[in-house]
């Protein structure tokens, strides 16, 4: 296992997010990542840059909706859809059948 991850709700908000919290500096870690949700053919539209952020922001179709990954200066990654959150838990499912993924529970509550 290389990756560990989150499924909560986004700090208050009743939107699903999930959050990949450790392993993300690993260099294979987008290609990992990729392989894993391989069955819903992700295929990234655009890159952002928002270099006074150190962030890039990743926008992604598939085949079962379009979602968003973003990478940050602490190496967090958070993959957020906002209109599809049934496509968040599509990944997560994805996520929890790949070996190099651990899904970390949370209280709910903490991001209220």
């Amino acid at each position: 296992m290389k990756y560990k991850y989150h499924l909560r709700p986004g700090y208050q908000s009743e939107d699903l997010l999930i959050e990949i919290f450790y392993g993300t500096e690993n260099e294979n870690f987008f290609s990992d990542f990729f392989d894993s949700i391989a069955k819903i053919n992700p295929e990234v539209e655009k890159m952002t840059d928002l270099w006074m952020n150190d962030e890039y922001i990743f926008y992604v179709n598939s085949d079962i909706g379009a979602f968003s990954i973003s990478k940050d200066i602490w190496d967090l990654v958070f993959i957020m859809s906002d209109d599809n959150q049934e496509c968040l838990e599509k990944i997560n499912l994805l996520l929890l059948e790949d070996k190099n993924f651990q899904k970390v529970e949370v209280n709910f509550e903490n991001y209220k």
